[in-house]
C-alpha cells in the first residue's frame, strides 16, 4: 500500500461555486415552470374534517390544488418486503406541520397566497410532543452487553454515576430542501437537493406506483446536508403535480416548514455508571439511553452504544435504552449521529472518573488503550488514537495545565479552563460502480455513486485521477448524484470518500493497463488525450466495481436496485474506526459568566489523507459545529401545540465569527492497511464527536462546576 502523501490541491469546484456557476436544485427554472407551496397542518394529531380549496383557486395565477384525493393509496405493507415509501398527502395528521395540500401556481407569490387562504378544519386528538408529556410512550430497546458490568462495578475502587442531557437540534444547512420535477415523454426527471438519489428514485416510484425505470433523479450539487436530505415527503408531491399538470413544478420548502417536516437530532438522556480499579483501569460501564422518537421512527437506540464500547479497553459493558414515542415527525441522522450526544455523556464521565482518581485526563485515556475490538476480540485494523492524544497535548501545551479546578485565571480576571476529550466513529463503506472515459479531444468523465455536499468528494476523486493519469485537469468531469450516470448510494455516515476513492484508484489502474495494451509498445509523446488522438482512437472507457470488506456481488446488486448496501465497520475479520482528540481552552468572564473559546487543537486519525485541503475543512467544520452543540444550539418546542418555536436562523442560535477563535488542525495521515486498498477512513463525523465533552470538561476545570446539560448557558454558571 502506498504511503506517498497527496498534494494539497484546490477544490475542483471552488471557482464554479464562487462564480455562481454551480447549479443547485433551487436554481433551476425550466420553461413553463409552475411553483408549488404546501399547506401545513396546524394540529399535532388528529384528522382532516374538511379541506376547502375554492378560496385558493380564486387567487390569480393558481392553477391547481392537490389534496389527498389526488394521490394513489399507499402500497400494502409487508414485513418481509422493502420499507414503505414516505406517505404523500393524507387525511390522518401525525404531527404539526404535516402537509395536507399542495398549491400549484404560475408564480411563487401566487402559490404562497393560495396556500395561506386555505383553512382546513380538523378533528383534534390528545397528543404528546415532549418526553415529559403524559401520553409519551416508553418502548424499551435491545441491549448491547458483554462481560458482567454490574459485577465489575460492584468491586470497582472508584465509580462515577451521572445523567447527561443533549437537546433537540435541527440541521439548518444553508441550501433549503428543493425539488424540481418534469414529466416528459413518459418519464419523470427529478432535480433534488439530496444525498440519496437512488433512494429518492425508489421512494417516488413506490409512492406514485410508477415503474422505477421511468424515474430519474439528479442531485449533482447539494448545499449542505448533514443527514437531513435523504428521502423527503415533498418529492412525491411535486412529482405528482408535474405528472398531473404536464409542466415542470418547483418547490423550495421554507425553513420554518423544514423544521416540522424533515428529520432532526433527537433529544437524549444518558445515565452512565463507570468504574475503575486502583490502577486507573476502567473495569466496567453501564450506559442507559433514552431518546425522543415518532410513533414509527427508525433511528435505532442500540447505535448509541456501537462506538462507545470501542473507545477504550472496556471489558464489561451493559448498554440499555428506550424510545420515548411522541407525536412528532421522525428524528434521524445529524452530523456525528449517535456518537455525538453519546460522547458528550461518555467523555464527560471519563473526565469525572479521571478527576476522582486524581489522574491526568490525557494519561488516563492513554492507559486505557486497546488494540482489539472489546466486543468481539477482533483486531482493530488501525488505531492511532494515542498518537492523536500525544500530538494534541504537545501542540496545545497541555503540560502547563494546572490540574486544580479554578486555579487558572487571565490578567482580566477571566477564569481559564483547559479541557479535552476524544471521539470515535465507524469507518463504513458501500459498494461502488464507476465508469471512466477519456477521449481524444481532451475530455475525461468519471461517473460514480456518490453526492457532493461540500465535503470535497469531487476533489478527492480528482486527486486520485490526476495523480495516476496524465489527463487535462481543466476538462475533468466528475458525475455524481445522477441515477442515469450510475447507481447512487446514500452518501452519509462518513463512508463517501472511503467508498469512491478505492474505485477511482482501481479505474485509473485499469485505464493505464488498457492504454498500454492499446499502444502495444509504441512510444507516443503527450498526455493520454494526445496518445488516443495519435492512434485515431476517439475514446477509451473502463468500468469498475468495488465492494466493502465481507461483501460480495449481492451487495452490488442491491446497489443497482437502489437499495441500501452499507458495510458497517465491524467486518468479519477486523473492525475499523476513525479517531479524534480535541483540546480546547475556555475563558469565562467572572461577572457575566459569558463563555468564550479562544483556541482549539484538534487531531484526527482518518487513515490516508487523499485531499488535505478538504480534510482540514471537514475538521474545521466539525469543531465549529461541536462548539455550537455545546454552547448554542437547541430547538425550542411548544408543548401546548406540538410545534417548534425558533424555526429560523434569527432565533435558532448558531456561532458567528466572533464566537470562533484559533483552531489548529492536525491529521495523522497513516494508511489503514485493511479497510480498503487506498488506506482511507472516514473523517466528517469523527471531527465533531467529543468536542461538546471537551467544552464541558474545560468549564469544569475553570469553575469546578460540572454541567451535564447542553447547551451550556450563562444561567448554568451563575
Amino acid at each position: 500500500m502506498s504511503t506517498t502523501a497527496f498534494p494539497d490541491r484546490a477544490r475542483v469546484d471552488a471557482l464554479a461555486k464562487v462564480r455562481g456557476e454551480a447549479r443547485f436544485a433551487a436554481d433551476l427554472v425550466l420553461p413553463r415552470t409552475l411553483y408549488a407551496m404546501t399547506v401545513p397542518a396546524t394540529i399535532a394529531k388528529g384528522s382532516l374534517s374538511s379541506l376547502p380549496v375554492d378560496a385558493a383557486l380564486r387567487v390569480p395565477g393558481v392553477v391547481r390544488v392537490l389534496t389527498p384525493e389526488d394521490f394513489p393509496a399507499p402500497p400494502p405493507f409487508s414485513e418481509d418486503g422493502p420499507p414503505p415509501p414516505p406517505p404523500t398527502l393524507e387525511t390522518t395528521i401525525a404531527y404539526r406541520g404535516q402537509p395536507v395540500a399542495l398549491v400549484i401556481a404560475e408564480t411563487l407569490e401566487a402559490a404562497i397566497e393560495g396556500a395561506e387562504v386555505i383553512r382546513p378544519t380538523y378533528v383534534a386528538e390528545a397528543f404528546a410532543c415532549v418526553m415529559e408529556s403524559a401520553g409519551a410512550r416508553r418502548q424499551p430497546a435491545d441491549e448491547v452487553a458483554f462481560g458482567d458490568a454490574p459485577a465489575a462495578l460492584s468491586g470497582a475502587a472508584a465509580t462515577v454515576e451521572s445523567t447527561y442531557n443533549s437537546p433537540t437540534q435541527h440541521h439548518n444547512p444553508l441550501e433549503l430542501i428543493a425539488t424540481v420535477a418534469l414529466w416528459e415523454d413518459g418519464a419523470l426527471l427529478i432535480h433534488e437537493s439530496t444525498q440519496a438519489s437512488s433512494l429518492v428514485k425508489g421512494a417516488v416510484a413506490g409512492a406514485l406506483r410508477l415503474d422505477p425505470a421511468l424515474v430519474h433523479v439528479r442531485g449533482a450539487t447539494t448545499g449542505g446536508s448533514f443527514g437531513q436530505k435523504a428521502v423527503q415527503r415533498q418529492t412525491a408531491l411535486v412529482a405528482r403535480a408535474a405528472i398531473l399538470t404536464g409542466r415542470p413544478v418547483k418547490l423550495v420548502q421554507p425553513r420554518a416548514q423544514i423544521f416540522h417536516t424533515a428529520t432532526y437530532r433527537a433529544r437524549t438522556r444518558h445515565q452512565i455508571r463507570i468504574g475503575a480499579d486502583a490502577d486507573g483501569t476502567i473495569v466496567g460501564v453501564q450506559h442507559h439511553v433514552e431518546q425522543e422518537q415518532s410513533p414509527n421512527g427508525y433511528f435505532a437506540v442500540p447505535e448509541y452504544h456501537r462506538d462507545v464500547i470501542r473507545m477504550y479497553g472496556i471489558r464489561n459493558y451493559l448498554g440499555t435504552g428506550a424510545d420515548i414515542r411522541l407525536d412528532r415527525q421522525d428524528s434521524g441522522y445529524m452530523r456525528g449521529t449517535h456518537p455525538q450526544p453519546a460522547f458528550f455523556a461518555f467523555e464527560s464521565a471519563i473526565d469525572e472518573l479521571a478527576h476522582k482518581t486524581n489522574r491526568d485526563p490525557v494519561e488516563f485515556r492513554l492507559a486505557n488503550d486497546t488494540r482489539v475490538d472489546p466486543q468481539n476480540g477482533h483486531p482493530l485494523s488501525s488505531r492511532f488514537l494515542n498518537e492523536c492524544l500525544k500530538e494534541g497535548a504537545r501542540r496545545f501545551g497541555w503540560s502547563r495545565r494546572s490540574p486544580v479546578p479554578g486555579s487558572m485565571t487571565a490578567a482580566d480576571g477571566s477564569l481559564i479552563g483547559w479541557g479535552m476529550a476524544c471521539g470515535i466513529y465507524q469507518s463504513a463503506t458501500t459498494p461502488a460502480i464507476a465508469t471512466l472515459r477519456i477521449d481524444a479531444r481532451g475530455h475525461t468523465r468519471f461517473a460514480i455513486s456518490g453526492h457532493e455536499m461540500g465535503q470535497g468528494m469531487r476533489t478527492a476523486i480528482a486527486s486520485v485521477l490526476l495523480q495516476d493519469l496524465d489527463i487535462d485537469p481543466e476538462r475533468l468531469e466528475i458525475a455524481l448524484g445522477d441515477t442515469r450516470a450510475a447507481p447512487q448510494h446514500m452518501t452519509a455516515g462518513s463512508w463517501g470518500t472511503n467508498s469512491v476513492v478505492p474505485a477511482a484508484m482501481q479505474a485509473a489502474q485499469r485505464m493505464r493497463a488498457a492504454v498500454a495494451d492499446l499502444l502495444d509498445g509504441r512510444q507516443i509523446s503527450g498526455n493520454l488525450h494526445r496518445k488516443l488522438a495519435s492512434i485515431r482512437r476517439p475514446f477509451l472507457q473502463v468500468e469498475v466495481t468495488t465492494v466493502g470488506p465481507g461483501q460480495d456481488q449481492a451487495a452490488l446488486e442491491t446497489l443497482r436496485q437502489g437499495g441500501f448496501a452499507v458495510a458497517e465497520s465491524v467486518y468479519p475479520e477486523f473492525s475499523t474506526f476513525s479517531y479524534s482528540a480535541h483540546f480546547l481552552e475556555v475563558r469565562i468572564e467572572p461577572r457575566t459568566r459569558r463563555i468564550r473559546v479562544p483556541r482549539v487543537v484538534s487531531i484526527a486519525d482518518c487513515g490516508r489523507v487523499i485531499s488535505p485541503r478538504t480534510a482540514r475543512s471537514q475538521v474545521y467544520g466539525g469543531v465549529i459545529w461541536g462548539l455550537s452543540h455545546a454552547l448554542r444550539e437547541a430547538t425550542e418546542i411548544d408543548p401546548r401545540y406540538g410545534g417548534y418555536l425558533n424555526e429560523d436562523l434569527a432565533d435558532y442560535v448558531v456561532p458567528v465569527n466572533a464566537d470562533i477563535g484559533e483552531i489548529e488542525i492536525g491529521l495523522i495521515d497513516q494508511p489503514d492497511p485493511l479497510s480498503n486498498p487506498a488506506g482511507v477512513k472516514g473523517l466528517g463525523q469523527v471531527s465533531m464527536v467529543g468536542i461538546s465533552a471537551a467544552v464541558a470538561n474545560a468549564v469544569f476545570h475553570a469553575t469546578g462546576r460540572r454541567i451535564r446539560e447542553l447547551p451550556i448557558r450563562i444561567e448554568h454558571l451563575l
